[in-house]
């Protein structure tokens, strides 16, 4: 089982953490960890872009210094770009140049007619399943989003787009951009009707260990995010023997006693749990 684990502390990145720094637990058993590696894999990056009416100013921002927040990455990383409104596109298959794939955000904003509205949750699970078909099955992955965060998903529920990302061992990040803000869970639509969720990617990068952050400007944004999903640590450990196909089960991963001692006040941001295949 891989655990995608991200240690911050305050605004800034821990970096130099080792294999002994890190204590995992499955169901409330210890497990030891078997494999770690700190940007020594090869990463697949989906970018997902709201290209709906409202996105134009923000999209116009990433792709003008796309190239500068995606040199950040390292020989053998790829990425791909999709676009969606109602519907999503795939734009770019996973391609390890950098410069074309940065050139290419450009482009997928005019290039694709994914209808009028946005929905994120199913985008997202197209997303997901993309990664799942086309990304390298060795490596690390991520899916980075540009949205407003404005939409509410018919029948599509947020446990449904988590089951999609753990299927496909992938971290969802967000930039929300514009009006977007945390839905408020008392005015929550499914409250009064199960089969309507408001967009919530805020929760959904939660859930699978990912980031998802409120931007004025989408650019500078792009870049810091870009170096964060780089800078993650990579441990795994063994499937329990007791562990039954289609159960779930929680992972918990966090820093050692004498880790904690240089990083008091360090967070750990990684996958609450999985379905076991």
């Amino acid at each position: 089982m891989r655990v995608d684990v991200q240690v911050t502390q305050g605004n800034k990145i821990v970096r130099n953490l080792k294999k002994e720094d890190f204590a995992v637990s499955d169901n409330g058993q210890s497990k030891d960890v078997v494999y770690f590696a700190h940007g020594d894999e090869p990463l697949s990056i989906v970018l997902l872009l709201d290209v709906s009416g409202s996105m134009q100013r923000w999209l116009n921002q990433i792709a003008a210094t796309a190239r500068e927040a995606l040199n950040q990455l390292r020989p053998g990383d790829k990425v791909a770009v999709m676009v969606f409104g109602k519907t999503s596109d795939v734009h770019q298959d996973f391609s390890d140049n950098l410069a074309e794939s940065a050139r290419q955000i450009g482009k997928a904003i005019h290039d694709h007619d994914v209808g009028a509205g946005t929905a994120i949750n199913q985008s997202i699970i197209d997303a997901a399943k993309f990664m799942d078909a086309h990304a390298d099955p060795l490596g690390r992955r991520a899916i980075l989003i540009l949205t407003d965060n404005l939409s509410i998903s018919v029948k599509v529920p947020d446990e449904k787009v988590i089951r999609a990302l753990d299927d496909a061992n992938t971290v969802l990040n967000a930039i929300v951009v514009g009006r977007g803000i945390r839905p408020d869970p008392t005015k929550d639509p499914g409250r009064s009707n199960p089969e309507l969720t408001p967009a919530d990617v805020f929760k959904l990068a939660e859930q699978t260990g990912g980031l998802a952050v409120k931007a004025e400007r989408a650019d500078s944004s792009f870049r810091d995010m870009i170096d964060r999903i780089r800078s993650r640590y990579t441990l795994a450990y063994h499937l329990p023997e007791d562990a039954q196909p289609g159960s779930f089960r929680q992972i918990q991963a966090a820093l050692t006693t004498d880790a904690r001692r240089f990083y008091p006040a360090a967070e750990l941001h990684a996958r609450t749990g999985y379905f076991v295949k």
